[in-house]
Parts: C-alpha cells; structure tokens; sequence
C-alpha cells in the first residue's frame, strides 16, 4: 500500500516517521542532524571519509542485527558519496543496506517488524 497518500510529505517528516517506526520495533537509532554555519548553509559536522554517511544507522539488540537506511523523498537520488558509504555496508555480513522513500512503507515494515 505505500504512504502514497502522503505527496506533500517533508523530508524532516520522513525521518521522523521512519525513526519512530524504527523505536516502536526495539531498533537503537542514530541520525545525524545537520546544523547551520555561519553563512547560513546546513551542514553535517563530519570527518575524513563522513560525507554521504547514511541517514539512519539502527541496531536490534535482541536480533543482532545492523541496518542502514538512506531516506529520499520525492525524486530524491543518492550522491556518490551516499553511494559509496551502502557500497561499504554491504560488505559486512548481515547487515541490512537500504534506500527508503514513502512509497516503499510495506517493505519498510516487514523489514523493521523482523523480515528482511
């Protein structure tokens, strides 16, 4: 069924709905908001290789399991540096290597709720 009916969702509102699912199923969340400087652009405080790190980093303690979610909305695409970073994901056993947006909301919640 997706969040389909959700067009004008935001961003910001995206995240928030996909960290609180993410809670609401025992999954220990980390996101990293960005903060403005002093020329007035919103930036991610990162170092060495941080650029395009993913938007959600989530642990299921009782599972054991890793899962990595980069959120879009609309015609939102990954940038290479996001690219990269589920490239290297990937590559660790187990772990879950996501790019979510509204429309994928059943998929969403079979994965969070245990599925993969």
């Amino acid at each position: 069924m997706g969040m389909t009916g959700h067009p004008g969702m935001t961003w910001q509102q995206w995240q928030n709905t996909v960290i609180a699912l993410l809670q609401t199923y025992g999954w220990h969340v980390a996101h990293f908001r960005p903060a403005m400087n002093q020329r007035g652009q919103w930036r991610t405080a990162v170092a060495a290789n941080g650029k395009g790190w993913p938007d959600i980093v989530a642990i299921h303690k009782e599972r054991g399991q890793l899962l990595v979610a980069e959120l879009k909305t609309g015609k939102g695409r990954l940038t290479p540096e996001q690219k990269e970073w589920l490239e290297y994901f990937r590559l660790v056993p187990g772990c879950g290597v996501y790019e979510w947006k509204p429309d994928d909301w059943d998929t969403i919640l079979g994965i969070v709720q245990g599925g993969r």
